[in-house]
């Protein structure tokens, strides 16, 4: 694949509601597109960036500067044979996950496309339909959560993920199962907790969570030990793994018993299979979680969770869930019984809707070889 042409995409899609996490409350999604040329092939990735560094310590700016100063200029005019290749070189930059794996999308995508197979089989998907569950922010009362659970059940999701905070925890998931009894629960706590709350999780042994997710801080697999041999309940983590080597660590000191996998977060679909690969040897289930992406990246999960030891349903849910219009064609649509089918055309199996996609484009940046600030 000879790189001749990459174009960056700054965005910005309105939410059909406010989603409030312990982070903040989201009503737009900023992030960035990317566009890889190369012959008749272009290419699509999503950057799952955020405009502040609450999530992440990435924004829309940072991850635009990285690719255009330090990411393009490895890749622009270059022969790329597989998209494994550019993991390993990416790999002497420091972290920046999100924006590396804006580009390794792309240039997965393409390379989908110039073998004329989907994403799914040339990354070793097995899986026909792909099993969808739905994350619920947090609601400003026990009655709104209640009326989001019902509404989704009857939607067909198979996984109900509630969003938690300091006081908005335990007796909001307990009505939870006072009302629909032993449906699949979870609760993500977004590193809301420290170890002085133990006492608290202790408590949640008692509603039979499929699991809690990332509960203490963002960055520790520590503490996730400790926490986890006091309870029952399994610990999923999330913004703490980063790359194959921290799975490793926190399955090595104990600090989980699954794992969120998320394109974004860990730096690209090659990173994400290796972690995928180590979990599925270690009998650690993995699940796919989301970052409100658009349909492109939503796309790219899809093919990702077509992987066989994605055994939880994960956060992808269907285009209407989040938007009035989303940028792909068809819109990802969910079945009655909570599938998602993996598309078989080739690339992401999905085509960008083109005047969608300039709708919602704030701003258009094209790079070719010559229009590059040179590498450090």
């Amino acid at each position: 694949m000879l790189i001749e042409k990459v174009v960056i995409r700054k965005m910005k899609m309105d939410l059909k509601f406010p989603f409030q996490t312990s982070f903040g409350t989201l009503q737009e999604r900023l992030f960035l597109i990317t566009e890889i040329y190369s012959g008749d092939h272009v290419g699509y990735g999503e950057c799952v960036v955020s405009s502040n560094p609450y999530y992440s310590e990435e924004t829309v700016s940072t991850a635009f500067s990285i690719i255009k100063e330090f990411l393009l200029p490895l890749i622009l005019g270059k022969d790329v044979q597989h998209p494994d290749d550019v993991n390993k070189l990416f790999s002497r930059i420091r972290r920046n996950n999100m924006a590396k794996s804006a580009i390794e999308g792309a240039l997965w995508d393409l390379y989908a496309k110039t073998q004329n197979k989907s994403l799914a089989e040339v990354i070793g998907g097995q899986k026909s339909e792909i099993t969808v569950g739905v994350s619920i922010g947090i609601q400003e009362t026990k009655e709104d959560l209640l009326n989001k659970v019902e509404e989704s059940l009857k939607q067909g999701f198979k996984k109900i993920k509630i969003k938690i905070m300091p006081g908005k925890d335990i007796e909001y998931l307990r009505s939870v199962r006072e009302k629909f009894g032993d449906i699949p629960v979870m609760a993500d706590a977004n590193s809301a907790y420290t170890l002085d709350d133990i006492e608290l999780f202790k408590e949640m042994d008692d509603l039979n969570l499929i699991m809690i997710e990332q509960p203490l801080a963002h960055d520790d697999i520590v503490d996730h030990a400790v926490l986890q041999n006091a309870i029952k309940t399994p610990i999923c983590l999330d913004e703490s793994i980063h790359s194959v080597e921290d799975a490793r660590k926190a399955i090595e000191l104990g600090s989980c018993k699954i794992i969120n996998i998320k394109i974004g977060r860990v730096g690209g679909i090659s990173e994400s299979i290796k972690i995928h690969n180590l979990c599925l040897q270690n009998n650690i289930p993995v699940w796919c979680g989301g970052m409100l992406e658009s349909g492109i990246g939503r796309a790219h999960n899809v093919a990702i969770t077509s992987l066989s030891n994605f055994t939880i349903p994960g956060d992808t849910a269907p285009s209407t869930r989040y938007w009035v219009k989303d940028i792909i064609k068809p819109e990802i649509t969910m079945n009655e019984e909570g599938h998602i089918q993996v598309p078989t055309t080739p690339g992401m199996g999905y085509e960008v809707d083109l005047d969608t996609l300039e709708e919602f484009t704030l701003e258009t940046n094209e790079f070719t070889i010559d229009s590059l600030i040179p590498s450090n």
